[in-house]
């Protein structure tokens, strides 16, 4: 059990793998299917561990809903915090940048600078 909460914005593994790792109580908010729509887990989470799967729909949430949820972000977000979670690197770090993404050792975004 290595999280409290979480967000992912993949889905299918490695949304599966996420809420494995989930401690009791604990809560997951997903928001992407850029991985798959699959979810190829257990629900031995849910049933053991009371962990909560959160869909957020960032699509036909209502206006208001939405504003609302960006008022907060700005209201309530550390902006030091945020930095930390992406990198920006140029085009000659991509090949590094793709074999790190393999190996599982890239948290948060990368972000290739044009």
């Amino acid at each position: 059990e290595r999280w409290a909460g979480g967000v992912d914005s993949v889905g299918s593994h490695t949304l599966a793998n996420v809420l494995s790792m989930t401690s009791y109580g604990g809560a997951i908010a997903a928001c992407g299917l850029a991985g798959g729509m699959d979810l190829p887990g257990s629900v031995a989470p849910f049933i053991l561990r009371g962990v909560s799967l959160l869909g957020i729909d960032s699509v036909m949430a209502p206006k208001p809903v939405r504003l609302e949820a960006w008022r907060r972000i700005g209201a309530d977000l550390d902006l030091k915090k945020l930095s930390t979670l992406s990198r920006t690197i140029g085009f000659d770090g991509i090949v590094a940048a793709a074999r790190d993404i393999v190996e599982g050792k890239i948290r948060g975004r990368v972000v290739v600078d044009m």
